[in-house]
């Protein structure tokens, strides 16, 4: 039976074992609790509950909004750049555990990714974007086009005003990242998807000509927006190539 390294404190008197049930939960109670929730025995448990902020408010000892989360400082759990949990090494393979940190995991106005419930907190580190969006669906065309992407944990975000579609570039190779908002950090930066690259193929063939800020773009819409996904080569788009005449105009709101 394997251990999937669930977060832990260590109080005095804390013991370790496996629940056969489940085959990979861990007991994390002891005397003071667990990085997820204070009072709840076992991952098992806290899976059942789902909602860790009420569990953590029911908690012996904490009373909602008695105090500020502790913080635990740097915690060993890792999310690797394809999405994959790891904690002390180990990977976190059952999706509902996933989503369950996923549900408590926050980002601060420094730009640092946190697991923080009502009680407790700690910093983790994500090698690229929190979360990978897996799959689009689309419908409509044009200025009504809609694109809706899931994600990893099967959170579903439709692109517009409230989730824009950006662009990177990787310094080193120059190839296009693409990623998609999912929600709001503490500050400017947000905990985003990055759009796989089987996804992103689809976005691309959905693309059309457009114009943002004077340069000539291949770009999609969605929800009445405009994103750029890359510049046209010069020479490859004319002015017969904007579909049924409907040419993004240079400053629009809804291009940039």
């Amino acid at each position: 039976m394997r251990n999937c390294g669930v977060a832990t404190l260590k109080p005095a008197g804390f013991t370790a074992r496996h629940f056969h049930r489940w085959g990979d939960a861990t007991y994390i109670n002891g005397q003071g609790g667990s990085i997820l929730c204070p009072g709840v025995r076992d991952v098992n448990d806290l899976i059942r509950r789902r909602a860790c902020g009420a569990a953590a408010t029911k908690g012996e000892g904490v009373a909602a909004g008695a105090r500020r989360p502790f913080d635990h400082g740097t915690l060993p759990f890792v999310i690797q750049r394809d999405g994959t949990w790891h904690y002390r090494g180990s990977v976190i393979g059952r999706k509902e555990l996933v989503c369950l940190f996923a549900s408590v995991l926050r980002r601060d106005a420094a730009g640092q990714f946190l697991l923080e419930t009502p009680a407790e907190r700690g910093v983790i580190v994500v090698e690229d974007a929190p979360f990978v969006a897996v799959e689009l669906g689309w419908a409509g065309v044009g200025r009504d086009q809609v694109l809706t992407f899931r994600t990893n944990i099967d959170q579903v975000v439709t692109a517009g005003p409230k989730h824009p579609i950006r662009m990177a570039h990787d310094i080193v190779s120059c190839e296009p990242t693409p990623y998609v908002h999912v929600r709001d950090g503490a500050g400017r930066f947000a905990l985003e998807a990055r759009i796989g690259r089987a996804v992103y193929y689809e976005l691309v063939a959905l693309a059309e000509p457009g114009e943002v800020q004077g340069r000539q773009v291949l770009g999609v819409w969605s929800s009445g927006c405009f994103f750029p996904l890359g510049d046209l080569p010069e020479g490859d788009w004319q002015e017969g190539d904007w579909p049924d005449g409907d040419r993004p105009g240079e400053g629009d709101p809804d291009e940039t």
